[in-house]
């Protein structure tokens, strides 16, 4: 596919003491900016008549555009199926660095101060294959944190704090993904009935941070205050070390379907913003009203613009591509591995240091692409989520039922290992963004304590949010007071949680997870602010106990470079950068092809060993059973290995030192459904 050439220098600029606008608009046969009387918000003091140039680029410049200006758009143009002009309408620029909120349907555009100093903090780079990535909410994460001043809590500043820093750094994780923070807007659906869009997936301006998530004194100071506040947050996190992933969504807008508010990319351009029929009709491949039309240059610009702003004027280290094969779909709506804008993404110089996370689905036709992005792009990989998940849960609940399970191991082994049969090999484990939930779905807990949604909080009689959950209740359906209960599900989630970050690949874990946070089995808690999506950081004993373990596991995936290979390994051969895997059965034998198939056969040995180039040589041997009865285990005779020294076994519901050392050909018993893992020497 051939690249065209895109729109430039969009947005406002000051020198000299006037403001310019650029605004891109095809279509229009006119477009004026209106800026407002700084003490008088509804008075405008100057209207510019902006001119057209032959790249459909419309400028003007005014004195009265300065920091601090309010200002608003008004265009209009020819009526027709795929327009929609409305002149009196007041519309955002697409490129303001800050929007206000003057109405309970009115925005405004605000000139921001690009001032911060930065006091050489940098980036801290962290490689793909060390990241440990923890998905959050920024509201959510401080909240309820009572170490943190109450003014703070939920905001930038709160997620700045020294206490949540410190926390983060304690647990081991290496990045935070915050849920959208671009400026949004409550759906209309959300309005009528009262409720919010606590995610924020419904963005209203790719340049502006959201000011709810800023502190009261940033917001009466104004937009500027609020750009500082978010730039703070971003250096104390990389003074620790910390990166920022930003999810963003770029695939639609708060402007909804056709009947939906127009507040700017539809009353400025519609026919080029919007993918559409010839009748009018939108094509929602998002499920959220509009598509963003990304075959158009101008469309392309502006998403690589906000990104290129995001990651260098404001630091951010990564970005995760909400519905993301939405932006690779032509003109003819169909997913393109090589798309222009995926192409310009992936190999734009502004973006050469960031992260590039795609979400690999969509809900148009073709639109479940997991494993088919290029080099460069890591994907949330839904099919270990779903396999981990079946493992440990959906296939034991089958056991219980049926009296067998309905796979063997080796599926599982396979996303263990890196899910090699759902990425090439120039790309690797690290394409894979391994998680078992995320902030949509069950959480941890909740996978283990219900078998369906509780989603009648939502509004919708309980008929929105995923059916298949894959999740197991093990014998009663939410809280229990049954001890045997209570144990397996704990030992569940030490299982899932331990297959999570002893995986090849690049572990997230949902913020909350690691120490039980429960939603009370709603899986669609998008459109809840409260204490039932914010996280309780009063932690009982068995969630301490959990916290423990999860540090433990972080602390055991750095120090062993075995468990993140950057390559697949290939059998019989040495691949530099990869781990050497050997795999053996109970019996401490090599894995016949029979019995990775084999539905009675879910006792699994991994023996790895790292090949990192430049790292200490290390060999760990991950023992794996997934049968709820007890087994014995012979552990394999390898050659180089004397002594299996055990680090950690998901039977302990806390970390603990396990003495002695297992000599190769050495019998152990396990059981139920459990993981030990061994350093091999």
């Amino acid at each position: 596919m051939t690249s065209t050439p895109l729109p430039s220098d969009l947005g406002v600029s000051l020198a000299g003491g006037r403001g310019e606008i650029r605004v891109y608009s095809a279509h229009a046969t006119g477009i004026d900016l209106l800026v407002y009387d700084r003490d008088e918000p509804d008075h405008v003091s100057d209207r510019v008549h902006l001119s057209r140039d032959e790249d459909f680029v419309w400028s003007g410049k005014s004195s009265h555009l300065r920091e601090g200006s309010r200002y608003a758009l008004q265009a209009w143009g020819p009526q027709g199926a795929t327009s929609a002009f409305t002149p009196e309408a007041l519309l955002l620029d697409p490129y303001a660095r800050g929007i206000e909120q003057v109405s309970a349907s009115q925005f405004r555009a605000v000139v921001t101060s690009t001032d911060f100093e930065w006091d050489g903090v940098t980036k801290p780079n962290t490689p793909p294959s060390e990241s440990i990535i923890y998905e959050g909410h920024v509201r959510g994460l401080t909240k309820q944190r009572a170490d943190i001043p109450l003014e703070l809590r939920g905001t930038y500043a709160g997620l700045g704090h020294e206490s949540m820093i410190a926390y983060l750094s304690d647990l081991g994780v290496t990045a935070v993904e915050l849920l959208p923070i671009h400026i949004y807007a409550d759906e209309h659906y959300l309005q009528q009935h009262g409720m919010v869009n606590y995610w924020g997936y419904n963005t209203l301006g790719y340049f502006s941070p959201e000011p709810m998530y800023a502190t009261l004194a940033s917001r009466a100071e104004g937009p500027s205050a609020v750009v500082r506040e978010f730039k703070q947050m971003v250096k104390s996190l990389h003074q620790a070390g910390i990166e920022l992933i930003l999810d963003v969504v770029y695939n639609h807008t708060a402007e909804e379907g056709p009947h939906g508010p127009t507040t700017s990319l539809r009353g400025l351009d519609n026919a080029t913003y919007y993918r559409q029929t010839e009748d009018g009709t939108y094509i929602d491949v998002t499920g959220c009203g509009n598509s963003l039309n990304t075959s158009m240059p101008a469309t392309q610009a502006l998403i690589l613009d906000s990104l290129r702003y995001w990651a260098r004027d404001m630091q951010v280290d990564g970005f995760r591509f909400d519905l993301a094969v939405t932006l690779g779909r032509d003109a003819g709506h169909e997913y393109q591995r090589e798309h222009p804008l995926l192409e310009r993404i992936r190999t734009d110089p502004f973006l050469a240091d960031v992260k590039l996370i795609a979400e690999p689905w969509d809900t148009g036709m073709g639109g479940w692409q997991t494993g088919n992005f290029a080099p460069g792009w890591m994907e949330w990989n839904d099919r270990y989520r779903d396999r981990v998940r079946n493992f440990w849960l959906s296939d034991i609940a089958h056991a219980r039922e049926h009296g067998s399970v309905p796979t063997g191991v080796g599926g599982f082994a396979t996303r263990l290992a890196g899910s090699s049969n759902t990425f090439s090999e120039d790309r690797g484990p690290i394409a894979s963004i391994n998680f078992i939930t995320a902030h949509d779905g069950f959480t941890l807990a909740d996978l283990t304590t219900y078998d369906s949604k509780h989603n009648i909080g939502n509004g919708e009689d309980n008929r929105d949010g995923t059916d298949n959950n894959r999740s197991f209740n093990h014998g009663i359906e939410g809280p229990a007071d049954d001890t045997a209960i209570i144990v397996t599900r704990r030992r569940a989630m030490r299982n899932l949680m331990g297959t999570l970050l002893l995986s090849a690949g690049v572990p997230m874990i949902t913020a909350g997870d690691e120490h039980g946070r429960t939603q009370h089995g709603n899986n669609n808690a998008y459109c809840h602010d409260s204490p039932l999506t914010w996280i309780n950081w009063e932690l009982s004993t068995w969630q301490e106990e959990l916290l423990a373990t999860t540090k433990m596991l972080i602390s055991l995936r750095k120090e062993l470079p075995a468990l993140r290979p950057l390559k697949f390994g290939r059998f019989g051969e040495t691949v530099e950068n990869a781990s050497q895997m050997d795999w053996y059965n109970a019996l401490g034998q090599e894995m016949t092809a029979e019995q990775w198939d084999d539905p009675n056969s879910r006792t699994l040995q991994y023996l790895a060993a790292s090949t990192v180039e430049g790292a200490e040589q290390s060999r760990i041997l991950l023992v794996v059973h997934g049968l709820e009865d007890s087994t014995d285990v012979i552990v394999p005779e390898h050659a180089g290995v004397s002594f299996y020294e055990p680090l950690w076994f998901s039977t302990n519901s806390a970390p603990k030192e396990i003495p002695g050392v297992l000599r190769p050909g050495e019998t152990i018993k396990i059981g139920p459904t459990c993981m030990l893992l061994f350093r091999a020497a």
